[in-house]
């Protein structure tokens, strides 16, 4: 598996404060992983934490396997982050 080669959906809940972002990233792009798509919403009334959410390029499980360990290692991070592969079914 960690060969495969597709796009990833992954959602993370982080604390909102400025560099959490910048963070998260830095960990894709060392892993040579490329975000197609991002949302972040603003998290609801006397909230500190909010959902994160990437769409990534297509690259390899391993890579995503190893950001995904630094992602969750990060203080700003809170609980596990959401892997699921994106298949193309046309």
């Amino acid at each position: 598996m960690s060969e495969v080669t597709t796009s990833y959906y992954l959602r993370m809940h982080v604390a909102d404060r400025p560099g959490v972002l910048a963070d998260l990233t830095r960990i894709l792009a060392d892993a040579t992983i490329s975000i197609d798509a991002m949302l972040q919403k603003e998290p609801a009334e006397n909230e500190t934490h909010t959902d994160i959410i990437m769409l990534t390029h297509q690259t390899q499980e391993k890579n995503v396997e190893a950001a995904i360990l630094k992602m969750e290692a990060l203080p700003s991070v809170v609980g596990s982050v959401t892997k699921i592969r994106l298949e193309n079914l046309s």
